[in-house]
């Protein structure tokens, strides 16, 4: 699409009840990143209240309608998606606004390959709408979703804004609460609580409401202001570039008001009119400072004689005795709590285009298939407005891989009975363009059934975010998924995620060691393969720990697709005989590299961190020092320098009383950056075992974010450098 096109999403499908909207964009540096927002407007073009904004602290639209459903990697960028359930948007809302923010001096003029695309609910790409001239803007409006009679049209933004998130909503009618001093007073004080004081402190606040629902906390009050850059979108036309009949028609010499994204002048309010009034309530005040997480730190008193004895557990596990046994089991207790803990069942669908609605899930359901029934581990329905979403689930435990014609003969099925998607569950890991099983879907048909796959390591990072991090409403609800998480981690459940390099591990790691792997052994393929599942999984076991987005970072060149791209990297792995991973941590000072040298058996995990803006390169040294007090002492650190390969470096234990030995000889040498590495050694076998390299890697990680990365500081965001105009 065009800037200031149209098109209504009938036309491009017949299953947009709802739909998936993915902002994306690509960072040349591998650390710029941005925030998607959406707001609700009515007919007058601002939100109905500040509830029908939504953003990082206001994530969930209690109605089902709006889900953020966080960042996912692309071949070389991220990729932010929301769900929307068009069916459960209220009548009183017109229009939907899709945004994105960066924060504190970030700017959008230093991403590439800014995009929103639309998805039906089986998956299928709709639209693509490309923005080439982002300017110095820290907001842009992608795009909006808008009524026009009984159907709902996709209008291509593009419109760009200079006073970040909150003066955007500002705009749009949202009472931000944004006093800088309060926040971060509020902050600080979040972070020294513990224990049953920071229990306490959210019961406090949010009173009945969860912790997940008391994110948007007020302050002092103060208002920003907010004017739209010259990024303006041109007059609105439909997807063939001609003007849409239905729009209203605009005004020469003023601003495009088919847009309709350029907010009118701010209405006054009770407030603003009687200063001497107060607010009734002013919970409901978004704050757009983002939350730092501070985990509580509880400790209980066993009541136990010994420690012989375990405690009871809803999901006993200690009976299961086969594979089947526990796949039953495994999907029982799955289903059975996405029912009862609807905030969780909905984050596990919603990305399926699932609606938000009244759920019910079923085990071992038989359902005619030829002359032998077919018997589906498990069946998911959701109720809405009268209409069904059905989903067929197949569940497999430990190393069993899924099936092939399993598989196709359940989206046969759900083809015939009108079936909206089939759902595998495994330990496995599905990479970005490789479909776990290759089904073949009869074009013919004209009901689309979607395939989708779900990780049990992705099921127990949304178990810990919404335990750990969010909340889900009351404490009943809290337990049944602790319960859930203490099964899937039980070394009896087979739900351990990940947990095998492959037949080929072995022979690669060998061939490597003795110099005989030889390029294009498809051997080395399986290896990459495997190791880009195993990132994959530490993003998400570390991402649920911290309560924080944890991305893989995939560098390639433009327009290589994902085969081509791990062909290069295992011909890379040939030559080198290393494995190298990067990891974006939000709010970490710079990009986690993980690498694991075959040939010398070691991992390490390192960061880099740029050099201060200002003050003197002693001073820089000694207080990088004294940040690491708790680290490790064999932590190796290196100074960078921006005109020599490599610089002093030593380990911590002898820099500490000598922090100038981190300074070059030569005084003039510009200092760039320090780099911080552990070391370790990884495990020889090929599984999850003690000894086993899974384990080792998941360590390593572990071990070098909480021993050095938590105590270093997190830089002030930096302007990238002007780019050069392009020679004509």
């Amino acid at each position: 699409m065009t800037k200031g096109s149209n098109v209504a999403l009938t036309a491009l499908s017949e299953d947009v009840g709802s739909v998936i909207v993915s902002l994306g964009w690509v960072s040349p540096t591998g650390e710029g990143d941005a925030d998607v927002s959406v707001l609700l407007l009515d007919t007058n073009g601002k939100v109905r209240s500040d509830a029908d904004f939504y953003f990082y602290n206001n994530p969930v639209a209690a109605d089902g309608s709006v889900q953020l459903l966080g960042k996912t990697p692309t071949e070389d960028g991220n990729e932010d998606r929301i769900c929307f359930d068009l069916t459960a948007v209220p009548p009183g809302v017109d229009r939907i606004v899709v945004a994105a923010s960066r924060y504190g001096e970030a700017r959008f003029g230093e991403l590439d390959a800014l995009q929103v695309r639309l998805a039906d609910a089986a998956g299928e790409s709709l639209l693509r709408f490309a923005i080439d001239d982002a300017a110095e803007v820290s907001a842009i409006i992608f795009g909006e979703v808008y009524r026009r009679g009984e159907e709902w049209k996709f209008r291509a933004v593009g419109q760009g804004y200079d006073t970040g998130l909150a003066g955007l909503a500002t705009d749009f009618g949202v009472d931000i609460d944004d006093d800088a001093a309060e926040v971060e007073a509020a902050q600080a004080g979040a972070e020294a609580l513990s224990g049953a004081e920071a229990l306490s402190g959210v019961e406090s606040e949010a009173g009945p409401e969860s912790a997940y629902e008391s994110e948007c906390q007020p302050g002092s009050a103060g208002r920003q202001s907010a004017r739209a850059t010259a990024v303006a979108a041109p007059a609105e036309t439909n997807s063939s570039g001609q003007p849409d009949p239905a729009a209203p028609a605009t005004t020469p010499g003023a601003a495009p008001a088919t847009l309709e994204a350029v907010p009118a002048p701010r209405r006054p309010d009770t407030a603003e009119t009687e200063p001497t009034k107060q607010p009734a309530v002013r919970a409901s005040r978004p704050r757009t400072a983002k939350k730092k997480v501070a985990l509580p730190k509880v400790t209980r008193t066993s009541l136990a004689e010994n420690d012989s004895w375990r405690p009871a557990r809803l999901f006993p596990v200690s009976a299961l005795k086969n594979d089947r046994e526990r796949e039953t089991r495994a999907t029982s207790v799955l289903l059975s709590v996405m029912a009862q803990v609807p905030r969780f069942g909905r984050r596990l669908t919603a990305a399926f285009g699932a609606p938000s609605g009244r759920m019910e899930t079923f085990t071992e359901v038989s359902l005619p298939h030829g002359d032998t029934p077919r018997r589906p581990d498990g069946v998911i329905r959701i109720e809405r407005a009268g209409k069904l979403w059905t989903a067929l689930v197949e569940t497999k435990t430990n190393g069993n891989p899924l099936k092939a014609d399993q598989v196709q003969a359940y989206m046969d099925i759900a083809a015939r009975r009108g079936y909206e998607a089939v759902i595998t569950v495994s330990n496995d890991v599905a990479l970005e363009g490789s479909p776990l099983v290759d089904v073949k879907i009869d074009r013919r048909r004209k009901h689309k059934v979607a395939l989708w796959h779900l990780s049990w390591a992705e099921v127990a990072y949304q178990a810990q975010l919404l335990i750990r991090h969010e909340g889900v409403g009351n404490a009943a609800r809290t337990w049944l998924l602790e319960e859930l998480l203490e099964y899937l981690q039980h070394e009896n459940s087979g739900c351990h995620g990940f947990q095998n390099m492959g037949s080929a591990w072995v022979p690669v790691r060998n061939g490597i060691s003795d110099e005989t792997l030889c390029q294009g052994d498809p051997r080395s393929l399986e290896v990459i393969e495997s190791w880009e599942r195993l990132i994959r999984q530490v993003c998400l076991r570390l991402g649920g720990e911290l309560g924080q987005k944890v991305l893989p970072v995939q560098r390639a060149r433009r327009g290589t697709d994902h085969g081509t791209r791990r062909v290069q990297l295992a011909d890379q792995l040939c030559l080198e005989g290393r494995l190298q991973a990067e990891l974006r941590v939000e709010q970490a000072p710079g990009v986690l590299t993980i690498g694991a040298d075959l040939r010398t058996g070691k991992l390490r995990t390192s960061v880099e961190i740029p050099a201060p803006e200002q003050g003197y390169p002693l001073s820089w040294a000694k207080r990088l020092v004294r940040r690491l007090a708790e680290a490790p002492a064999d932590l190796h650190v290196e100074t960078l320098l921006e005109s020599e390969p490599g610089g002093p470096r030593g380990t911590l234990e002898r820099l500490r009383p000598e922090p100038a030995d981190l300074l070059p000889k030569n005084s003039a040498t510009r200092i760039s950056g320090f780099r911080l590495s552990l070391f370790k050694g990884m495990g020889s076998s090929r599984g999850n075992t003690e000894s086993g390299f899974i384990r080792s890697v998941d360590e390593a990680v572990h071990r070098f974010y909480t021993t050095v990365v938590v105590h270093l500081d997190q830089p002030a965001p930096r302007r990238a450098a002007p780019r050069e105009p392009a020679r004509t």
